[in-house]
C-alpha cells in the first residue's frame, strides 16, 4: 500500500494498493515499448482500489517486496497520486518519501531522477521508514529523552524487516529480511476460506480475506497470553 498525505496531518490522508490497470494493448512486460507510445493509452489507467475493479485491464504491482521493479509504471502511479488524490502541483511542495531499508543506491537515484525531471519538484528527501517510525513513536508515548536509538519491526505489505537504528543511522549489516508480510496473510486466509468451502463468490474472496485480516488480527505483545487465549 501506499500512504500520502501532507505534512501537519495526523494521518495519512489516502492509503491506497500500489497497484495500477493498463489497457493489455500496453504490453505489459514490454518498458520500451510503453515509452515509445504516446496519445490516449498512456492516459487510460487507473491506480488504487480503482484498479483492482478493472477487469479488463493488466493489473500490474510495480513495487515487489518493497523494491521498486518497473520504474514506467511507478512514475505513472506517482502522477496520478500527486495530481489526482494530492491535487497538488509538485512544483509547489517539498517532498518526503520513504525507503526500505536494503533499498539500492540506483533505486534512489532513479526515485530522485523521477522526481526532479518529471515533476520538477523544489526539494526532496528520502527517509528510511525505520528511522521515521522511532521519530513518530515520540508523539504516541512519554520519554525522558528523545533518540533516534532502537530496533524497529516493520511489516507492510509485501515484506518484514527487523531493522537496528543507531542514533539516526541505520546498522545495514545487522537487518534482517524475511519476504512474509500482511499480502501473504490475506492470501493464506482466502486459501482456508476456499478449503472450508464458505460459499463466498470467487470475485469477492480477496475482499473478504482482507475484512477478516483487519478484524480478527493482532499485533501480539505476549506469545504466552495470545496462546492462552
Amino acid at each position: 500500500y501506499t500512504k500520502l498525505g501532507y505534512a501537519g496531518n495526523t494521518e495519512p490522508q489516502f492509503i491506497v494498493p500500489s497497484c495500477i490497470a493498463i489497457k493489455e494493448s500496453a504490453k505489459v512486460g514490454d518498458q520500451a515499448q510503453r515509452r515509445m507510445m504516446k496519445g490516449v493509452d498512456d492516459l487510460d489507467f487507473f491506480i488504487g482500489d480503482e484498479a483492482i475493479d478493472k477487469p479488463n485491464y493488466a493489473t500490474k504491482w510495480p513495487i515487489r517486496h518493497g523494491i521498486v521493479e518497473d520504474w514506467d509504471l511507478m512514475e505513472r502511479f506517482m502522477e496520478q497520486v500527486i495530481f489526482k488524490y494530492l491535487r497538488a502541483e509538485p512544483e509547489d511542495h517539498y517532498f518526503l518519501l520513504t525507503e526500505p531499508p536494503l533499498n539500492t543506491p540506483e533505486n534512489r537515484e532513479y526515485t530522485a531522477e523521477i522526481m526532479f525531471e518529471s515533476f520538477n519538484v523544489p526539494g526532496l528527501y528520502i527517509a528510511v521508514q525505520a528511522v521515521l517510525a522511532l521519530a513518530a513513536s515520540w508523539t504516541s508515548r512519554q520519554v525522558g529523552e528523545r533518540t533516534l536509538t532502537g530496533s524497529v519491526i516493520d511489516s507492510g505489505d509485501g515484506v518484514t524487516h527487523v531493522i537496528p537504528v543507531a542514533e539516526g543511522y541505520v546498522i545495514g549489516s545487522c537487518i534482517k529480511h524475511i519476504p512474509i508480510a500482511g499480502r501473504d496473510i490475506t492470501y493464506f486466509t482466502q486459501q482456508l476460506l476456499r478449503e472450508r468451502e464458505v460459499g463466498i463468490p470467487p470475485e469477492q474472496s480477496l475482499e473478504t480475506a482482507k475484512a477478516v485480516k483487519v478484524s480478527e488480527c493482532v499485533v501480539c505483545v505476549c506469545v504466552c497470553v495470545c496462546v492462552c487465549v
